[in-house]
């Protein structure tokens, strides 16, 4: 059967991929940032999963303020990068895997989530920089992707509960799928930020790692996280971290932290990354 044995957690700021595109990694102010990503890219390399489920939240890009899903999965064969503004990302087209997204689909809507399905969607920064961090700048990306759209967007979100149990979802959808394939989980989205307003450019170490330990070894602590404190506590955007909550739900109870990163600031926010491998999984690919 195919199962999960990983999750990724990562930061998605866009201006990290326009240091990426315009070769600015190096630079003094961006190598920290980079430098924190690289044991997990060999680890990745390493581990060579067939599919990554990437959840992250659309910029207003392929869904406007009018229309705007709860949850949305990317059934589709291939995904555009999209033109933000500035032209698009010249990344690779994001190869979708129609089988195991219509299968999830199916699962996830008889599990009574109320799912979405899009055909066809561009993928803007929230899906794209991920895939650089962690795959680097390669000529084709080297697995299929299925992206899982959150609306962290606007009100009302979806709770931290309700992220948790959609990744409980994902696992059970997954683990139904009947060919053997080897399936990596994306949560991406946060830290603490805010862009607009009097406390524009908030950063919270505190709550950030206070998070990111949670996450590891209380996952159900942070999912009883209430909206308002993670507007309190991490600005404005910092909901964007219900979406680590999918990933783990995908997982296992017990999982092994594998690596940790966290760096501010990078664009007037914080960047927080976590790999995190269920045991089974951990003990074969040490």
């Amino acid at each position: 059967m195919a199962r999960i044995v990983a999750g990724v957690a990562t930061s998605h700021v866009p201006a990290i991929g326009v240091a990426i595109d315009q070769g600015k990694t190096a630079e003094p102010y961006w190598q920290p940032v980079f430098a924190g990503y690289e044991k997990s890219k060999q680890w990745l390399a390493h581990l060579k999963p067939d599919v990554a489920i990437v959840v992250y939240n659309d910029h207003a890009t392929a869904f406007s303020l009018e229309v705007i899903p709860t949850f949305a999965l990317g059934c589709a064969a291939e995904f555009a990068p999209a033109d933000e503004g500035w032209g698009r990302r010249q990344v690779p087209v994001v190869k979708g895997h129609p089988e195991l997204a219509w299968h999830m689909a199916q699962s996830l809507v008889l599990d009574e989530f109320d799912i979405t399905i899009v055909n066809r969607m561009e993928v803007d920064h929230g899906l794209t920089v991920p895939l650089s961090l962690l795959f680097g700048q390669p000529a084709e990306w080297p697995c299929p992707v299925i992206p899982l759209c959150v609306n962290v967007v606007q009100y009302p979100p979806p709770t931290g509960n309700r992220c948790l149990n959609l990744g409980h979802a994902v696992r059970r959808a997954v683990e139904s799928f009947g060919r053997d394939l080897r399936v990596v989980v994306f949560g991406t989205g946060g830290m603490s930020h805010q862009l607009q307003g009097e406390r524009a450019g908030l950063i919270n170490p505190a709550f950030d790692k206070r998070f990111l330990d949670l996450l590891v070894h209380d996952p159900r602590a942070a999912a009883a996280i209430p909206h308002v404190e993670y507007l309190r506590e991490a600005g404005s955007e910092g909901i964007e971290l219900v979406m680590w909550l999918v990933m783990r739900g995908a997982l296992d109870d017990a999982v092994t932290e594998r690596y940790r990163h966290y760096h501010v600031p990078a664009s007037n926010t914080a960047v927080g990354h976590l790999v995190l491998e269920n045991i089974l999984a951990s003990e074969h690919t040490k």
